[in-house]
């Protein structure tokens, strides 16, 4: 893990900045926070909803740069913040295996479900910070009222997902002799 992030970070040092919301620094970011988090025993329920946030703050941005760039085309932020969210798939295909489990009504992957959720909150929290200033003369109630917001709405799906985990597995039980998770499922 830790040789590919040193690689990564050197091939960030030697190429062009460019965005992109699949980008290999995001997913090792994702990556090492879920591996991280699942060393001290935090759901994967609850770094998912985090992840979606920042996918979809990846995707807003995205959409600031296409504005920047005059790139514009039908269906251009549905699809911009599709790709961003849709990037998370990069994690079931490098990093963790997708292990789908009974949700409601149907089968997903814990992880993968929390992170759409994670990032529904967003977008729509942030639609209602936009409805809330309108109503408010086009300005916030209180000082960094966009940032409290959608983060106090995350903080909140977080402290949820943990009291009350989408899976029974909260913590692995294949942990390796240094403490990390073993993907191999060798054990």
């Amino acid at each position: 893990m830790t040789i590919c992030l040193s690689l990564a970070l050197l091939l960030l040092l030697t190429s062009k900045a460019l965005a992109n919301p699949a980008c290999a620094v995001c997913t090792v970011a994702v990556g090492a926070s879920l591996e991280i988090a699942r060393y001290y025993g935090v759901d994967d329920a609850v770094v998912g909803v985090w992840a979606g946030a920042f996918l979809a703050l990846l995707g807003y941005w995205l959409i600031l740069w296409f504005d920047k760039k005059g790139w514009n085309f039908p269906g251009r932020n549905l699809l911009l913040m599709a790709v961003s969210i849709g990037s998370i798939g990069f994690m079931y295909i490098s990093e963790i295996p997708y292990s789908p489990q009974p949700i409601l009504f149907f089968y997903m992957d814990p992880l993968l479900f929390s992170t759409l959720l994670g990032a529904a909150v967003f977008v729509y929290v942030s639609r209602f910070y936009q409805w809330l200033k309108a109503r408010n003369g086009g300005h916030a109630h209180f000082p960094f009222e966009k940032v409290v917001l959608p983060v106090g709405a995350l903080f909140l799906l977080s402290v949820y997902f943990n009291y009350y985990p989408l899976s029974q597995n909260t913590v692995p039980q294949n942990l390796d002799a240094a403490g990390l998770y073993d993907f191999s499922g060798d054990k």
